[in-house]
């Protein structure tokens, strides 16, 4: 006779930990960057595991320095509570604007502590424009470089 199967059978395997993902979808005002630092502590609060948090901002279409500035305190909050921020879906007029402010470093390399930040991948590609009009000569008796 055979024993009877279990309701709830054991799983291998225990269930893997979604990542904390914040989106950013719409466009971002100055008065909801702390709405959005508030968000990131509850996310941090309640992940399941370590790690760095998922900003995505694959749904901002126009970037400007507001997004820059939110992003910035987006990072400091996330440093301050121990982990980091990943960017996801950066196109390439954000990747210029974080460029252009000395921030994309800072938002898209790993920390020295440690901490994960970077870039994941789903970004928009750039191509690149040849210089026009540009130069480079040389004058007889400069010394070299």
């Amino acid at each position: 006779m055979a024993a009877p199967e279990p309701e709830n059978p054991p799983t291998p395997y225990p269930p893997a930990p979604y990542p904390a993902v914040l989106v950013l979808d719409r466009p971002v005002t100055r008065a909801e960057v702390e709405r959005l630092c508030e968000r990131l502590r509850a996310l941090v609060r309640h992940r399941p595991g370590p790690g760095p948090v998922t900003v995505d901002v694959g749904g901002v279409r126009r970037p400007d320095l507001t997004v820059v500035e939110a992003l910035a305190r987006l990072r400091l909050t996330a440093h301050r509570l121990g982990c980091g921020i990943r960017l996801r879906g950066a196109g390439g007029e954000l990747r210029r604007l974080l460029a252009w402010t000395g921030l994309d470093e800072a938002l898209t390399a790993p920390a020295a502590s440690g901490h994960a930040l970077g870039l994941e991948p789903g970004g928009q590609t750039e191509q690149r424009e040849e210089a026009l009009g540009l130069q480079e000569g040389v004058e007889p008796g400069d010394p070299a470089a």
